[in-house]
């Protein structure tokens, strides 16, 4: 397997298995070293819960457009545009290349990727990257920051007080935060990330006046400026949120585990589609660094960014991309057979 280049992480780093580093030392027990203190907890809050509940309520606007026949068909394609790019931008980019250097590539595609994830308002980069490296460094154990399976009790009401906890409960809470510089020094030494770190509102803000210009160029009005708007804006906020929030939530509760990884991560096949791949969460457990999440070859139908990945390296503007064998697997199936 070949691994992009670029900075060590510094604390655990997970490439394999459950809790595990390159050397195959466990992550031991989580110490205050991992957490990083909120400085603003209560501004934190108040922004999560903006970003959180207000997609819900322009469900309602949503259904009185739709009623009062103000729905265009340029609503859709805002949407899409917007959904494929700030998606992508949190799986190909976010994701597969910061956190777990599954490719390598230019500054300017990394700068791009940067700046698409950002405009989905999951969190500046550096904290989401650190977050993530942190899930998998304590897998479902004390010390990941959206495990539904820690301290939630026992029963119905333990496993629905954990899903609510993994999908969106611990945005609110900071007790598991992952401290940046522990987990992602690559990124905080890097002045490009940290350039998009410090701007971030400047991205969002970015993600927003682009479906309104869309939503004007394709209807010619401020109406459909502004559907536009609450299409590629709020719906859009709202769906890739929730799906990204499931891969928390729902992948670590339901569906198959092909491999034996030490933790609760599942492959859960219906959500592939809307997460661009990221569904196939057992597998990526299984092998962190993989460009694909999808290892079967129907797996990688459904994985999209999987797709857009290869053809970036058919066009030259990623390299180094990491790939799984399929003896590679058979490997780590004969291994957690015996």
């Amino acid at each position: 397997m070949q691994s992009a280049p670029g900075a060590q992480v510094a604390g655990p780093s997970v490439e394999d298995g459950h809790g595990q580093n390159a050397n195959g030392v466990g992550a031991g027990p989580v110490t205050a070293h991992d957490v990083e203190p909120c400085a603003n907890e209560t501004a934190d809050r108040i922004a999560t819960g903006i970003v959180t509940v207000v997609p819900v309520l322009m469900l309602g606007v949503v259904v009185w457009q739709a009623w009062a026949e103000l729905l265009y068909w340029h609503d859709f394609l805002v949407f899409a545009l917007m959904y494929v790019t700030t998606g992508l931008g949190i799986t190909v980019g976010f994701h597969r290349h910061f956190t777990h250097r599954a490719f390598a590539t230019s500054k300017p595609v990394r700068a791009t990727l940067a700046v698409m994830g950002t405009m989905a308002i999951e969190g500046p980069i550096t904290a989401w990257v650190a977050d993530h490296r942190k899930h998998h460094a304590f897998s479902d154990q004390h010390g990941d920051p959206h495990s539904p399976h820690v301290d939630h009790g026992h029963g119905l009401r333990g496993a629905l007080r954990g899903l609510a906890h993994a999908h969106v409960g611990w945005l609110f809470l900071h007790t598991q935060r992952a401290n940046k510089r522990r987990y992602a020094p690559d990124l905080v030494d890097d002045d490009t990330i940290a350039f998009i770190d410090r701007t971030t509102l400047w991205w969002i803000g970015l993600g927003l006046v682009l479906p309104f210009g869309l939503g004007y160029a394709l209807g010619g009005t401020i109406q459909t400026a502004l559907t536009g708007l609450l299409w590629g804006g709020a719906m859009r906020i709202l769906l890739l949120h929730h799906v990204t929030y499931s891969i928390n939530s729902l992948c670590h509760f339901f569906g198959r585990r092909r491999f034996d990884t030490g933790d609760q991560s599942r492959n859960l096949a219906w959500l592939a589609p809307l997460t661009f791949g990221e569904a196939w969460h057992n597998n990526h457990h299984a092998f962190p660094t993989s460009a694909a999440h999808g290892l079967r070859w129907y797996e990688r139908a459904l994985d999209p960014s999987a797709i857009v990945i290869g053809a970036l390296r058919r066009l030259g503007l990623v390299w180094d991309v990491v790939t799984i064998s399929g003896e590679r697997q058979a490997a780590k199936l004969a291994t957690a057979a015996r």
